[in-house]
C-alpha cells in the first residue's frame, strides 16, 4: 500500500480541515474529473481516487481510524481504539528520546494495553505479520458511498447499476419512496475479511438532488401552483403534475397567492405506513398582454369592485 497517495493530498486539503472544507474540495474535484464531463485519459481513475478519499474522510469515525492507522485502517480490528493507539505511539517515541537516543522495545502499556498483552503478536496480527499469537480471522470493514437520485427515481424505486470507488460495479435494488439520508445496506459487499472471516457490508446513503419543480421534506413534496386571477377568485379544478402522474386539485373560491393546498397521499410513498402529502403553493399570474375584450372586462371589474387588497388583506 506504500504507493497509495495520502487521502488528504488527493483532496488537496490540510489534515486539520473541517467537514465543510472537505466537502467543498470534493465537489470542486468532482466537477472537474467526473467521467461524464472529463473525457481525458486518466480522469476516471482520478475520479475513483477522489471518491474513495472522500468516502473515508467525510465519515468522522472512519477518518479517525485512517488518521491513526493510515491505509491499513480497514485491517485493524474495530476494538482497537485509534486515540489510544496514537497516544501509545507518542509515548513510545518520547521514551526513546528520553533514553538518550538509544532505542528501547515498545511496551504494550505505551499503546494503552495491559502489560500482559503480547505486543509483537498484536502488531503482527494487525498488519499481516507473523506474530506468535495473531488476532485470528478479522471481519471485513463496512464501507459507505453516496447514492445520488432524482426525485422521480426515489419515488419509483427500481433497479440501478452503480460504480463504486475502485471501479467495482453493482446492481442495486432501490425501494420505492427512499428519503434523503436513508441508508441502503448491501450485505457482504464491503471490505474483504481475513482468513475465513466474512466480508463487511456497503451502506449507500441516499442523496436526492435538487429538482426544478419539487422540494422534498421527509416524505412530503412541495411545489408551486400557477393560477389565473379568475381561477383563484371563482374557484376551479385544475390538473397538477406529481411524480406519480397527473392529479386533480380543487381550488376553493377566494384563494390568494401564498395559500398552500394539500393533496393527501401524493407525496413520497412509504414501505410501511402512509405516504407523504403534496403541498401546492398558489401563485396568481396575470396575462402579460391583454386583448381588447380582456381589458374591457378588467376595467369593468375595477369600476364595480369594492375590494382593496391593501386594506382588506
Amino acid at each position: 500500500m506504500a504507493d497509495r497517495r495520502d487521502f488528504y493530498e488527493v483532496l488537496g486539503v490540510d489534515r486539520n480541515a473541517d467537514a465543510d472544507e472537505i466537502q467543498r474540495a470534493y465537489r470542486k474535484l468532482v466537477r472537474k474529473y467526473h467521467p461524464d464531463v472529463n473525457k481525458n485519459p486518466g480522469a476516471e481513475d482520478r475520479f475513483k481516487e477522489i471518491s474513495e478519499a472522500y468516502s473515508v474522510l467525510s465519515d468522522p469515525q472512519t477518518r479517525r481510524r485512517y488518521d491513526a492507522f493510515g491505509h491499513d485502517f480497514r485491517q485493524v480490528p474495530p476494538d482497537v481504539d485509534p486515540e489510544e493507539w496514537s497516544r501509545g505511539r507518542a509515548r513510545a517515541g518520547a521514551g526513546a528520546r528520553a533514553g538518550g537516543g538509544q532505542r528501547r522495545s515498545a511496551r504494550a502499556e505505551d499503546f494503552g494495553f495491559g502489560a500482559d498483552v503480547d505486543l509483537e503478536a498484536l502488531l503482527g496480527g494487525m498488519f499481516g505479520g507473523r506474530g506468535r499469537r495473531g488476532w485470528g480471522p478479522v471481519p471485513g470493514a463496512d464501507q459507505e458511498a453516496e447514492l445520488p437520485l432524482t426525485v422521480e427515481e426515489a419515488y419509483q424505486g427500481g433497479r440501478r447499476t452503480i460504480t463504486l470507488p475502485g471501479g467495482r460495479r453493482l446492481d442495486v435494488t432501490i425501494p420505492k419512496g427512499v428519503t434523503n439520508g436513508q441508508r441502503i445496506r448491501l450485505a457482504g459487499q464491503g471490505g474483504q475479511g481475513s482468513g475465513d472471516a466474512p466480508p463487511g457490508d456497503i451502506y449507500l446513503i441516499v442523496r436526492i438532488a435538487e429538482h426544478p419543480r419539487y422540494r422534498v421534506e421527509g416524505r412530503d413534496l412541495h411545489t408551486t401552483l400557477p393560477l389565473a386571477p379568475w381561477e383563484a377568485a371563482l374557484g376551479a379544478t385544475v390538473a397538477i403534475d406529481t411524480p406519480g402522474g397527473e392529479a386533480k386539485l380543487k381550488v376553493p373560491p377566494g384563494t390568494s397567492s401564498g395559500r398552500r393546498l394539500r393533496l393527501r397521499g401524493r407525496g413520497m410513498p412509504a414501505q410501511r405506513g402512509p405516504a407523504g402529502d403534496l403541498f401546492a403553493e398558489v401563485r396568481i399570474l396575470v396575462p402579460p398582454r391583454l386583448s381588447e375584450e380582456e381589458r374591457r372586462l378588467f376595467e369593468q371589474l375595477a369600476a364595480v369592485s369594492t375590494f382593496d387588497p391593501r386594506r382588506d388583506s
